[in-house]
């Protein structure tokens, strides 16, 4: 849609604002800053792959939502109803299955009150309300390999026995072929399949419990945002047929035991019946800017089990605090020591 302006954060892709107090464009998400001569620096960079902005018409309030490529499911910024941008979810991008939020915000900033309790030396700005309440609930779009695996291995092995029998030491070893196969199914291997996402963030919450996943209807996005998948499975092809051949190879070598020595001569991997999926699965986001390091830290929750993944920023003020309390009374207590020796 021609003359639509979107201002996008080139960090994490969400929408900058300019700040009038700081006159700086801020993201609302990752917390990015950028100065006006920054920005224009990164449209210049941008400005041959500019990708697709439009416009949507909030349905509670009439209010225009302009929004990028991937982004499937928002919040309207005057009313605050969630919005879902069906047509981003359609045709080839439409989604196999969902695993529904098991947390709600609620519960989600519980777990991370939990976690910060076993941290130690965390800026007060890491954890103040207004940083808190900044906890997101995003449905990442994620590709899912499935295939069953025909497996087998020829080895040699061997077996050694030592005795002593009065003066002499006999050795007796025992040489053995053994062969292995087997045919393994594999569910729903998982790859991240939005290019603006922090690999590490969304890769840092699996595993999900896919025997739970549901057939996608748009219902479970409201709420929350989501956003649409953006890379195809051919990028992560070569990367999961080697680790899916790895582990099967492993898992007959390890199936072989009981000897002192084992030789793998020959083994034979195939992967039948491949498919790739698509599905939206659930993730508690929190981004924290550390002006003084120029850092962004990402703290992240499992949307259905709960298990969590974050970088901490680290008080310098608090450390030398506690550099002060222990190290000065031990040189201190050197000192006294040394002067009655």
């Amino acid at each position: 849609m021609s003359g639509i302006i979107s201002y996008k954060c080139p960090n994490c892709g969400g929408p900058l604002k300019f700040n009038p107090q700081k006159q700086r464009y801020t993201c609302e998400y990752c917390l990015s800053e950028f100065s006006q001569e920054e920005k224009m620096q990164e449209e210049k960079k941008e400005s041959a792959d500019q990708p697709e902005t439009l416009l949507y018409t909030c349905p509670s309030c009439g209010a225009e939502l302009v929004t990028d490529s991937t982004t499937a499911a928002s919040f309207c910024y005057y009313c605050h109803n969630p919005v879902i941008l069906s047509r981003r979810l359609s045709g080839e991008f439409h989604p196999d299955y969902v695993i529904p939020f098991s947390y709600d915000k609620k519960e989600a900033t519980a777990i991370f009150r939990d976690w910060l309790k076993k941290k130690r030396y965390i800026p007060k700005a890491f954890y103040s309300e207004d940083q808190i309440e900044k906890i997101t609930g995003v449905y990442f779009p994620y590709l899912l390999y499935s295939c069953t695996t025909q497996g087998s291995l020829e080895a040699r092995a061997e077996r050694i026995r030592v005795w002593q029998s009065g003066d002499r030491r006999y050795t007796e070893t025992k040489t053995y072929e053994v062969n292995r196969s087997g045919t393994m199914p594999v569910k729903f291997v998982p790859r991240n399949a939005l290019k603006k996402a922090n690999r590490k963030l969304v890769e840092g919450v699996l595993p999900f419990q896919t025997d739970k996943l549901e057939p996608f209807t748009m219902g479970y996005l409201s709420g929350f945002v989501a956003e649409r998948r953006d890379m195809e499975n051919q990028e992560y092809t070569d990367e999961v047929k080697s680790e899916i051949r790895n582990f099967a190879a492993d898992t007959l070598r390890n199936s072989i035991s009981s000897y002192d020595s084992v030789r793998v001569e020959n083994q034979d991997i195939k992967l039948e019946d491949e498919t790739w999926e698509y599905a939206l699965l659930p993730v508690w986001t929190l981004t924290y800017n550390d002006e003084s390091k120029n850092r962004i830290y990402y703290f992240t929750i499992n949307g259905q089990t709960g298990k969590v993944c974050g970088e901490i920023p680290v008080d310098k003020g608090k450390l030398m605090v506690l550099f002060a309390k222990v190290f000065i009374p031990v040189c201190l207590l050197m000192l006294l020591v040394g002067y009655f020796i």
